[in-house]
């Protein structure tokens, strides 16, 4: 028996040599209590989900040829054919979902999905590529340049079988690169999965359960597996190619196991084909129809719309059928009436009729009773002719009544709405004023019906109504009280936003005065200085040219500076409190500024030219200090 895939796809052990074939008609060595637990095991000892290995290995052809190494790189330079159906779509994307799986389970920091792995740039795969090599070397960090060259530089390494050519790298995106990009990227993930098996890491990549050994069973199944691969292994490097009696072994000891019921295969079989095919056809409608979910609300919505449709069709049928069932029984009371009236005339026609027989008649009454028999059965026609036209003129009427009834009713709802609207009905309302407005409207009470319900609306109405026009006719008169107010309160703000502004103007020139004044002094100060200054160049000059003098000179010199000093002590003084007295000065302006408003006119004038003269001595006394 040749080296054969088992029937689930993700769990088959293919060669990587040239010459094998597979062989899909080979039955899987899975028991229906552990299907799981023997996939996942599988998975372990083959490599993943696509059964692929990190190395191969060079042999010899023959049965009982040995191979050269057993743990070797290829290093030959014959090409290996790609067993892997890179163009099959199902695979593809099957792939694709390892990948995106493992991205989202180990944390990858970018947001990935089906869809946006389906092409993915150039950046991108670069970015997952260091993602997933970091699990193999952790301190891994992409070059800045040539990393084209440096991705197939690493697959080799790592003994990755299949050429990975350095142009595939520049367009990864592409249809006919990326399933080859991402087959590697799936086989890397599997080098991972058995490096993290092999140091004991089970809790980063397996699952924990299926690995740990928590049961018997799965201690088994994984010691039974291991042994199995072993032998096939030796079997194999000695040259065999076929493991019928390790796979009969191996099935044996796992039926004995589980204790497999073999009549329970059969439907099992059937059941997990139905299962695939049952998840082909979803993942074809998936792929024809990505946004189904969308079009099934749409179709949802419009559904339900069309049963509120039919909903209110199906009210006004009921109350159509309603109205057709009040004439039906009036119609058979009518012909009720008129059956008895024909029992009736039956029953005199046979009394007549009775009579005649009982009489002897001539000719002339018989000719007499024919005529007779004639002008009534004339009569009866007539008669006849009238009933359908009455009946024809009662439906007409009858439907008249209908559609007066209806049209009433229609004009009464409106009155009602309107009423609610306007809070006069029910009786409780605040504009009802106690009075019931409500009309209840029933045809028997007959026409006296329309006076009572006039008598009883139209005078508490009209009286609303006064009311409401009288308390209307006093709000517009008390808004036009209110407009000219706000007219004249606009006219006042703006005769005292123009007043503001003067008295802003007066302040700033108040403010170009103080700093005139200011400059004034400093430039007092200067010539001080200045003739400071030349009084010590003239105290040094009669120092060089007149020493009997300079006891004298110097005594002068000290009272000058002392007259000096006192003058500048008195200037500055007198300075800071004529400043302080300007700061109040502004300060009683910005608070006259603030208060002017409510202020009259006159008032106002007069504390304005009060001020303005204040100012002036003011600044006349800086001047005269000065």
């Amino acid at each position: 028996m040749k080296r054969s895939s088992s029937p689930s796809g993700s769990n088959s052990r293919a060669s990587l040599l040239p010459i094998r074939v597979q062989d899909t008609s080979r039955a899987g060595l899975y028991t229906p209590q552990a299907i799981e637990r023997s996939k996942l095991s599988i998975s372990k000892y083959t490599g993943g989900s696509e059964g692929k290995n990190s190395f191969s290995v060079k042999r010899t052809s023959g049965s009982g040829a040995s191979r050269n190494s057993p743990w070797g790189f290829f290093t030959g330079t014959e090409k290996l054919k790609d067993p892997r159906p890179l163009h099959d779509k199902t695979y593809i994307q099957q792939c694709i979902r390892q990948l995106c799986e493992f991205l989202v389970e180990n944390g990858y920091a970018q947001n990935v999905s089906v869809k946006s792995l389906q092409t993915p740039s150039t950046k991108d795969f670069f970015r997952i590529f260091a993602f997933i090599y970091a699990f193999l070397c952790p301190s891994y960090e992409l070059p800045d340049s040539k990393i084209e060259e440096e991705i197939p530089k690493v697959f080799k390494e790592l003994g990755y079988p299949f050429p990975l050519p350095k142009s595939s790298m520049y367009t990864v995106g592409v249809p006919h690169v990326w399933p080859q990009v991402a087959a590697a990227l799936v086989w890397l993930i599997d080098c991972i999965k058995i490096y993290s098996v092999m140091r004991g890491n089970a809790d980063v990549l397996v699952d924990a359960q299926c690995w740990s050994g928590e049961g018997e069973d799965e201690i088994v199944v994984n010691k039974l597996f291991m042994e199995y691969t072993e032998k096939c292994y030796d079997h194999f490097m000695n040259g065999g190619d076929a493991f019928e009696e390790m796979d009969a072994e191996l099935q044996a000891k796992l039926n004995k196991v589980f204790k497999v019921d073999h009549s329970k295969m059969k439907t099992l079989e059937a059941e997990n084909k139905k299962l695939n095919e049952e998840i082909a056809r979803l993942e074809r409608e998936r792929e024809n129809e990505p946004d189904r979910l969308e079009t099934l609300r749409k179709l949802k919505a419009s559904l339900q719309a069309d049963v509120e449709k039919y909903q209110a069709y199906i009210t006004n049928l009921e109350s159509h059928s309603a109205v057709l069932d009040q004439k039906l029984h009036s119609l058979t009371e009518a012909c009720e009436e008129s059956e008895l009236e024909v029992e009736m005339m039956k029953q005199e026609n046979a009394r007549l009729q009775h009579t005649v027989d009982n009489q002897l008649y001539t000719a002339v009454d018989i000719e007499r009773i024919n005529h007779e028999k004639d002008e009534l059965q004339q009569t009866i026609n007539k008669l006849t002719k009238e009933l359908e036209t009455e009946r024809q003129q009662l439906w007409a009427e009858e439907l008249k009544y209908a559609r007066g009834k209806e049209s009433i009713e229609a004009h009464l709802d409106d009155y009602h709405r309107l009423a609610r609207k306007l809070k006069l009905i029910p009786a409780a309302m605040e504009n009802s004023r106690g009075h019931d407005f409500e009309i209840k409207f029933n045809p028997e009470d007959g026409p006296h019906s329309l006076d009572k319900y006039r008598r009883q609306i139209n005078v508490p109405l009209m009286q609303i109504i006064d009311e409401t026009e009288e308390a209307i006719r006093k709000a517009s008169h008390k808004k036009i009280i209110l407009e000219d107010s706000l007219e004249k309160l606009n006219v006042m703000i703006a005769e005292k936003k123009s007043i503001i502004k003067l008295l802003k103007e007066e302040a700033q020139k108040l403010d170009d005065h103080h700093q005139q004044t200011l400059k004034v002094a400093e430039e007092e100060e200067e010539k001080s200085a200045a003739e400071l200054q030349a009084l010590e160049i003239h105290k040094n000059l009669i120092e060089a040219g007149v020493h009997e003098g300079l006891k004298e000179a110097m005594n002068e010199l000290h009272e000058i500076q002392k007259k000096h000093q006192i003058a500048v002590r008195t200037t500055n003084e007198e300075k800071m409190q004529l400043l302080d007295k300007l700061y109040c000065v502004l300060e009683i302006v910005a608070f006259h500024v603030g208060s002017v408003e409510s202020l009259p006119r006159n008032t106002w004038l007069s504390i304005m030219q009060k001020l303005i003269q204040c100012l002036k001595n003011l600044c006349l006394k800086i001047s005269w200090t000065t």
